[in-house]
């Protein structure tokens, strides 16, 4: 894949007809991550209007629920014919399973490709300090998002989400053909924001990401075109 290709541009906006003056700003831009508050804000008709445009939709609502809830939510999502969509690790295998077994049911049943279901590890707003004091969890962060993503494996999903600083060993233990998609991915010139565990876009690639998720130094620069072919140039 092209480096832009492998670029998903997050649509972190609060409503549909900002949603789709970033899409025709950046036409070059071929994956958008459409997330909870943009879904919430407009419904699915964006993911209608980017079909129709040939994007592809990475549908970010990080399902997090019982087996049964899980499993309803997947099966209807997936007659949304969307690329990738997200669920938390944290729901524990028997979720897991029952997510991907509904995704797969509902795809046939619409007669629609399955989309790929990736596991959250640990959000990248997080550090060790949170994930030892505020959450209680005693391993260490790197163990922790590991033993995530093989619980996801384990559980026949395709793929993980991760921090860019996890991808590599990650990549090591889950092999080539399990997808690895990286938020808290910020060139050096932008803003860190609020994610704790960051790396630049061409380092995230080289530990091994399949995609990087940005957002905010693209969608929020005053020019979102130049700021996306400056990544790109970056990556190559």
């Amino acid at each position: 894949m092209n480096a832009d290709n492998r670029i998903i541009v997050a649509l972190d906006v609060s409503s549909q007809e900002e949603a789709i003056a970033l899409v025709d700003k950046l036409p070059q831009v071929s994956f958008w991550k459409v997330g909870l508050e943009l879904f919430v804000s407009s419904g699915p008709g964006i993911l209608e209007i980017l079909k129709q445009r040939e994007k592809r939709i990475f549908l970010d609502l990080k399902f997090h629920d019982i087996p049964n809830t899980v499993a309803g939510a997947c099966r209807a999502a997936a007659k949304y014919n969307v690329d990738l969509l997200t669920i938390h690790s944290t729901c524990g295998k028997d979720a897991l399973k029952a997510a991907q077994s509904a995704l797969v049911e509902g795809a046939a049943a619409v007669d629609k490709p399955i989309p790929k279901l990736i596991a959250i590890t640990l959000l990248t707003s997080l550090n060790s300090r949170q994930l030892a004091f505020e959450l209680k969890i005693p391993l260490e962060l790197p163990e922790y998002a590991l033993h995530m993503a093989l619980l996801a494996k384990e559980s026949g999903l395709a793929g993980a989400v991760c921090s860019p600083q996890e991808v590599e060993q990650l990549r090591m233990s889950c092999g080539d053909d399990f997808l690895l998609v990286c938020p808290g991915v910020r060139p050096k010139w932008a803003d860190g924001g609020d994610q704790k565990r960051s790396m630049t876009p061409k380092a995230a690639l080289k530990a091994g990401a399949n995609y990087l998720v940005i957002g905010r130094p693209i969608t929020a620069a005053s020019d979102p075109v130049t700021a996306f072919a400056r990544i790109c140039e970056e990556l190559e």
